[in-house]
């Protein structure tokens, strides 16, 4: 699992060497990572694909069916790879999204599912340090990837990019903003002042951009847990329910860790327990979390109406 205080990075991997994986390795009995098709399911549903999509939309990945599934099929269509494990709670939180967007796609694009626990000779290929981390594969070859939970909107630039990368369209994407991808950068590397520069550019000329607000929100949180150890926040947190700011930034960890369900409660539960100022500042916060997230997040849709009913 990626360390929650650092800023999740889109990086180059540089070269990894797939020649071992051309020759499918004995298979290896693997829990499917989604239940089989039962009588009751929609007819032609295969296993690890969701209902009513092509057959091979959403595939699970593993070290038996890797040359067919991802190399064979790369050098036509891009395949992006997402490791995960059941275990692994912000990779609860990614591979929706991820399959949300391939939905989207319409064929463009495949996204291959790793269980890194059933495949970890396919983990070790590929260098997995932490999970989840997504990467693509154009041509029989990976390229760029990220570790880590993006929202959904870097995610889809990510997408654009292999597209883009692969000279294939993903259908009618929305015409790229340059100063998002500058501010976004900014963001994935570290480069906080930049990024804050640029958002904050980019809304003072679009004043309703919700991806710009998205971002600058984000450049707030990052900057909120800088030095400080998740660990000992969170044992703060937990040793004393009334402490303001360690409850405050043990939420932003949780939102960091793909916790943010846990993190809205934690601070509507604080929001019924304070008033005045400190209610005041606990909401605030709770909303520069919503705004990280996105306007289109169903998490935080339950959250608001969580919220309302603390206030009212």
């Amino acid at each position: 699992m990626s360390d929650p205080r650092t800023t999740p990075s889109i990086f180059t991997r540089g070269a990894v060497d797939l020649s071992a994986l051309r020759t499918p390795a004995p298979a290896a009995p693997a829990a499917p990572s989604r239940p089989a098709a039962s009588d009751g399911d929609p007819a032609g549903t295969v296993p690890g694909t969701l209902p009513g999509l092509a057959p091979e939309t959403i595939i699970d990945v593993t070290e038996a069916n890797f040359q067919s599934t991802v190399l064979e099929r790369s050098l036509t269509t891009p395949v992006i790879l997402d490791f995960w494990a059941d275990w692994c709670g912000p990779c609860k939180q990614l591979s929706p999204v991820l399959e949300k967007l391939a939905v989207a796609g319409q064929g463009a694009w495949v996204l291959g599912r790793v269980d890194v626990d059933a495949n970890p000779r396919l983990a070790q290929v590929f260098r997995v340090q932490g999970i989840p981390m997504v990467l693509a594969v154009i041509g029989g070859q990976p390229v760029e990837g990220f570790t880590g939970v993006l929202p959904e909107s870097q995610v889809k630039q990510y997408i654009d990019a292999v597209l883009k990368a692969a000279g294939v369209s993903g259908g009618a994407p929305a015409p790229e903003d340059p100063r998002l991808d500058a501010a976004d950068d900014a963001l994935m590397v570290g480069d906080l002042d930049a990024a804050e520069a640029a958002y904050r550019k980019i809304l003072a000329e679009s004043p309703t951009d919700a991806a710009a607000e998205s971002g600058l929100a984000q450049v707030e949180l990052y900057r909120r847990i800088s030095g400080q150890d998740p660990a000992s926040v969170l044992a703060r947190a937990a040793a004393d329910p009334d402490d303001l700011e360690a409850q405050r930034l043990a939420a932003d960890i949780e939102v960091l860790n793909g916790q943010a369900a846990d993190a809205y409660a934690r601070l509507v539960a604080l929001v019924k327990r304070t008033s005045g100022d400190d209610r005041e500042v606990v909401r605030k916060h709770l909303l520069s979390l919503f705004t990280v997230a996105g306007p289109d997040d169903p998490a935080v849709a339950g959250a608001r109406r969580a919220l309302a009913s603390a206030l009212f």
